[in-house]
């Protein structure tokens, strides 16, 4: 059962003037949608979701929605944000039911430290940031962890390199590049250089002795 409550009240008036006079006084419109029922538009306080969203949960926290004399179990399943402010400006809770798996995305997070990776010089590229998972509603994790210690200088870590808690799937592709240990420019460029360098010493070596050879030779002939 879901332990976070959020309260909501039915009855706003449709459009966009509706919408933002709603969050001139704090309020954010929402829609409220599910199997076997009609969809109805609803609204709440602003700080109220903050708070509700902002738990262990996260965004797919499982919500105890409060609307008007009703009660329902619902997740936010699209939040929609202001494309400069970012602040949360509409949201559509999903009706879900707690004992089904459902598929939401979440963050992955770095942990660990590699040492072989700083004693190079390189660094930690990122680049996968969230996986989707499908879990049960109570099940979701705020974030799932990969841990980068052992991670090489030009090696990579993969999805099928993150440990996942029990009951939860990974439905991302599984090969699928999460984070790589990236050397300096300047370090790469030396270390090509000094293949070059090893390998111009070795051709410059075998041309001296073959010439020496050719010369031993020739003096052998001459006697």
């Amino acid at each position: 059962m879901a332990d976070i409550n959020l309260k909501a009240e039915t009855g706003r008036r449709l459009g966009s003037k509706e919408s933002r006079r709603l969050r001139r006084e704090g309020k954010i419109p929402g829609v409220l949608y599910g199997k076997g029922m009609e969809s109805c538009s609803i609204h709440m306080d602003a700080k109220e979701l903050r708070n509700a969203l902002q738990g262990e949960a996260g965004i797919n926290a499982l919500l105890s929605l409060q609307v008007d004399s009703k009660s329902y179990m619902a997740m936010a399943k699209v939040i929609q944000r202001h494309p400069v402010k970012g602040n949360v400006i509409h949201v559509d809770f999903q009706v879900t039911d707690p004992n089904k798996s459902v598929i939401v995305e979440v963050p992955i997070t770095l942990v660990g430290h590699s040492s072989q990776l700083q004693m190079a010089g390189g660094m930690v590229d990122q680049q996968l940031f969230s996986i989707t998972i499908k879990a049960r509603p109570g099940e979701i994790p705020h974030a799932v962890e990969l841990d980068i210690s052992p991670l090489q200088p030009g090696g990579s870590l993969k999805v099928s390199d993150i440990e996942i808690p029990s009951g939860i799937e990974i439905e991302s592709n599984l090969d699928t590049t999460v984070a790589t240990g990236a050397l300096p420019r300047g370090v790469r460029g030396m270390e090509g250089e000094d293949e070059q360098t090893a390998g111009g010493a070795t051709e410059a070596s075998g041309s001296a002795e073959g010439s020496m050879e050719e010369d031993h030779s020739s003096s052998e002939n001459a006697t």
